[in-house]
């Protein structure tokens, strides 16, 4: 048995036919289809309910990670299922998702693939800064950061919420967790559709919003990581000041040269005795 996760704002046009979709998926039988209305000022939460789903509403729009959240908490069954309620996602594939959850992994992620993904311009720099962070964090690959279609155990995330994001950043988030806390993670390729009706993402800020949440994350599993970040910017720094000495720039830049070494072994060393501490606080 598995219960299914829509979180929805403001989704009236593409509400009905997801649950209809994922209603045509044989393979998962009677499935409960969750749809949680955040805040919806249109007609979602009627629409969800008259396809046959049960609705969560929230009377104000909360964010799409306390949506998600809520109806993760409210499942009736442990094997849970998210997806976005805008018919980007293939859900024909979820069960292809689930036999791979049954092969002993903690999560599986569907990796977007197609032209719909690339989005503006803008777009593809900010993911692949964000998907650095974590991959640098992580020291893993990571095909799909973000994603909104994957399925996962109630019981294995319900502990996380406490640090997951409550509004877009909540997938990075768990991704994140999962990997730094020796979570198996596996990704499956997918494709990914045209959005029905108008984003509700804001690119700038839900970009620095996520950013926020990584660093947060970062700090929490595995502060040495960020500190060595931070270290190797200023020793880049350093490097950079030598350099403008060796072309003939005023010594004071040594004093900087000097000034961001030190800086770099500093931080460095705030780095161990953070880690030192989180150790200490899970025994």
């Amino acid at each position: 048995m598995i219960s299914i996760v829509v979180p929805a704002f403001n989704e009236e046009s593409a509400i009905g036919r997801t649950i209809e979709q994922l209603r045509a998926i044989a393979s998962l039988g009677p499935a409960e289809i969750i749809v949680v209305d955040d805040g919806s000022t249109d007609g979602t939460g009627k629409t969800a309910a008259a396809a046959g789903a049960r609705v969560i509403r929230h009377p104000d729009n909360a964010g799409y990670g306390r949506a998600l959240k809520d109806g993760i908490a409210a499942a009736a069954h442990d094997t849970i299922a998210i997806v976005d309620a805008d018919g980007t996602y293939p859900v024909h594939e979820i069960p292809r998702l689930l036999a791979e959850l049954d092969r002993g992994f903690d999560m599986v992620v569907g990796a977007r693939s197609g032209v719909h993904l690339r989005g503006t311009a803008f777009r593809a720099p900010l993911r692949a800064i964000l998907t650095f962070l974590v991959e640098f964090t992580t020291g893993r690959k990571i095909a799909d950061v973000n994603s909104g279609l994957r399925v996962f155990r109630r019981s294995t995330v319900m502990p996380y919420f406490p640090q997951l994001c409550d509004t877009f950043s909540f997938t990075t988030s768990m991704t994140l967790a999962y990997l730094l806390t020796g979570r198996y993670v596996s990704h499956v390729p997918i494709g990914y559709s045209e959005r029905i009706g108008t984003t509700k993402v804001r690119l700038f800020r839900d970009a620095l919003r996520t950013l926020q949440y990584i660093v947060q994350g970062i700090v929490y599993y595995n502060p040495v990581k960020m500190f060595l970040l931070l270290a190797g910017a200023a020793v880049v720094a350093a490097i950079g000041a030598l350099l403008l000495v060796a072309m003939g720039a005023p010594l004071m830049v040594v004093a900087v040269a000097a000034a961001g070494a030190l800086s770099a072994l500093v931080i460095f060393a705030l780095g161990l005795l953070a880690d030192l501490l989180r150790q200490i606080m899970n025994r």
